[in-house]
Order: structure tokens, then sequence, then C-alpha cells
């Protein structure tokens, strides 16, 4: 038998709340078939550059904590957005990077991330085809967002979609109680960018005892912010409170983001994303302004990729596969590959790991299907909700010490100079 070297793993992009799950799936499979050391990069591929990352078996000493280390939010080894360039434009950063990689004897690398960080496997990964290095390269999905190509969904969107479904549900409450003698419009703005996963999981507050949002809009549909305001004005004649939920990224048919039109700051990443937000806000000034009722906008921002504590156990169970399963792909020599998530059966649900080229993932978006939103554009259908539904099924207690959730976090033994 061949004698195995090292691996190395990273984080990117925005977290989760399960992200760290496939980290501990990435370090069990690894040492479980034998590879010699587990690194990590310290905030990804930008943290390597620096020669920045630990040796993961003097952060991890027990089963313990494995189970805090899938129950942590947020990225354990810390994140980047940190875009590579074409590999004709700067040679010099990918040389660097294989040196570091052989010096390390580095025999697998890992990237846990979305859209953009499939972008580094697929660079990564043809640098070393041309040059004839043999590491093999492997992605593991991660997004909140729900927005990778080719696979069912991703780990992340189902707990930040049991945040969500739970949060409109308690928001619809509180609004209930404040309409005796006086009409309030709540927006709910969520998280998501250009696809509409997340704000269309408000649709999951529609129980036996909860309405649900009044509304729904979703960037994949033009907003008509005129045929919005009539809208509004046909429910207050019937209802006192109203709760829309509105994505932080839709658009007018102009293609400008609505919260463009309030006041939002410049911020563009190394990807060229614009940071969307004041999407809800801009819309209950307008209202307000318009009708002259109480209007209250709310935002969930990071709470739906940080709250771990409603982390979902189909989740974090699938983030833990997906981790083991880019290993052992790798281990049988894959490279240039992501490993996705395919939904075997919906009742009872079940999942199963795939594997698929990312060229034919990286810098890709995955919408909601026009079929699974109303005609109207105000609304997701039945669809839609019952793909979602499986993916927040059942609970991973936190590990309570004196009364509050316990995470596992860097100490500084291991870490690079």
């Amino acid at each position: 038998m061949r004698e195995k070297r090292n691996i190395i793993v990273g984080q990117s992009g925005g977290p989760t709340s399960v992200i760290n799950s496939s980290l501990a799936g990435v370090y069990v499979a690894a040492r479980e078939r034998g590879f010699h050391k587990v690194y990590g990069m310290l905030h990804g591929i930008q943290g390597l550059l620096d020669e920045k990352y630990v040796d993961l078996s003097t952060q991890i000493h027990s089963e313990l904590d494995i189970e805090l280390l899938k129950r942590t939010p947020s990225a354990f080894l810390g994140s980047c957005r940190y875009k590579l360039p074409e590999i004709h434009e700067d040679m010099e950063i990918y040389e660097k990077i294989f040196e570091i990689l052989d010096r390390l004897e580095i025999e697998v690398f890992i990237y846990i991330g979305g859209n953009d960080s499939m972008d580094t496997i697929k660079k990564l990964s043809d640098f070393a085809i041309v040059k004839g290095h043999t590491q093999k390269f492997l992605g593991v999905p991660k997004t909140i967002d729900n927005d990778l190509a080719l696979t069912d969904h991703t780990p992340g969107f189902g707990s930040a979609a049991k945040y969500i479904g739970a949060s409109t549900k308690e928001v619809i409450r509180d609004a209930l109680g404040l309409t005796y003698n006086k009409e309030m419009i709540t927006i709910i703005e969520v998280m998501g960018r250009n696809a509409g996963w997340l704000t269309g999981a408000t649709a999951l507050a529609k129980t036996e005892e909860c309405e649900g949002p009044d509304l729904i809009y979703l960037p994949e549909l033009p907003f008509d912010i005129d045929k919005f305001l009539e809208k509004i004005k046909e429910l207050l004649k019937v209802k006192k409170s109203i709760v829309v939920a509105v994505s932080e990224g839709i658009k007018l048919a102009d293609g400008r983001y609505v919260c463009e039109l309030g006041s939002v700051g410049d911020y563009v990443d190394a990807f060229g994303h614009k940071q969307l937000q004041g999407t809800a806000a801009y819309l209950a000034g307008f209202l307000s302004s318009e009708i002259g009722c109480k209007t209250r906008s709310v935002e969930f921002s990071t709470l739906q990729r940080s709250a771990s504590h409603m982390a979902s156990r189909v989740d974090i169970d699938e983030a833990f596969m997906v981790g083991g399963a880019a290993v052992k792909a790798a281990d049988e020599g894959d490279t240039g590959k992501m490993v996705v998530i395919d939904r075997v059966s919906d009742d009872p649900y079940m999942s199963a790991t795939g594997i698929y080229d990312v060229h034919r993932i990286a810098n890709d978006e995955k919408f909601v299907p026009r079929s699974w939103v109303n005609e109207e554009g105000t609304y997701v259908t039945k669809d839609f909700v019952d793909y979602v539904k499986p993916l927040i099924q059942g609970d991973y207690q936190p590990i309570m010490v004196n009364g509050l959730p316990r995470h596992l976090v860097l100490n500084n033994h291991g870490l690079s100079d």
C-alpha cells in the first residue's frame, strides 16, 4: 500500500451554521483513510499565500471536540473572499501556492465554499494539470444561498431556512399583538443575493396556527414598486397587520437593486459583488410616506447563517457527509471536482453524494424555477415548500454550559508562524 501524505482544507466565502460540520467530515475521513496530517488554511487561500495554517491534530483531541465542531457556527479556520487571478495573468501566485503545498507534502487540497470558492478549485486543478503537479483538488459545497449548480441543495441552506421559517412566525406573532387600534406593515429582508431560495423559505411559517407572510418577493422576477403599493393597499382593506418578505437582491425592471434607491454603501468585494442591504428599510419608509401607517423593517442579517442553535439535523449530517465524500473522491484519484448532494427520495427523505466536474459549477448560479413562484410573482408554490421541508427536519441540541452553547475555537498550538 502506498504511503499517504497530507491533506489541507480551507473555508471560504460567507460562513454557515454547518460549515464546520463539513470540516469535521474532512478531518474524520482523512484520519480513517490513513492520511498522515490534516492541515487547515487560516482564512482560506488568502491565508495560505501568507503561509498561515494549522495542524488540526493540535485542535481536535476527542470525539467531544468533533461534536463541538459540528455545532460551532462561523468558519472555525477563518474565511476569506479572495479571487485568484487568471493563470496567464499572474503565474507567480500559482507557483507560490504550489511551492507551499509541496513543502507541506500535500496530496489533497479541499476547499469548502460556494460559487467563488469553486472558481479557486477550478483554477488550481487546471494549473496542476498543465504543470504536471500531482495534488488532487476537491470542492465541498457550502452556501446558505443554495445557488450552486448541479447539486439538489447546499449544506447551510436547510438550517438557514429553518431559522428563517421559525423567525418569520415569531415576527408575525409579534406584529399581531400590536394592531388593536392601528395598522402596521412589517417588511422582512432576507439574504440570498440574486437567488430567492432563502426568501421563499419564509413560506414555511404558514402552518396550522400561522397565516405566514402575506407577500413574498424573490429576485428572480422584476420588482414593480407601483404594483407593490397597490397590493399593500388592497390588503389593508381586509387586515391590520401585513407582513412582507423581500429578498435583499430584488431589482427593478431597469436592473437597479431596490436597496440602491435608498442609502447604501459602495462596497464591492473581490468578486465584484455589491453589498446588498437596506431593501426592507427603503420599502418601509416608502410605504410609510405613501400610506401613512406604522411600518417596521426587520433584517435577519447574519443570524441567518450563524444561528447554530437552530440548525437542522439533516443539514448537519449532510454537511459532514459531503466533507467525508470529498476525501474519499480525492483518495480514489478524482481532481477538479465538487461533491454534490443527490435527492434519492422525498418520502422518506433520503440523500446521497455524487461528484461533478467543477468547470460545470464554478461561477454559475442556480435560481428558483419560475414554476415554483405564483403567476403574480408574490408568493412561492407548494412545490417550493415541499422541496424545502425535508431539509429543515430534526435538531442537533447545542452542548450547553451555564445556559449557553459551547463552541470549539482555535487555540495557539500548531499555528504556523
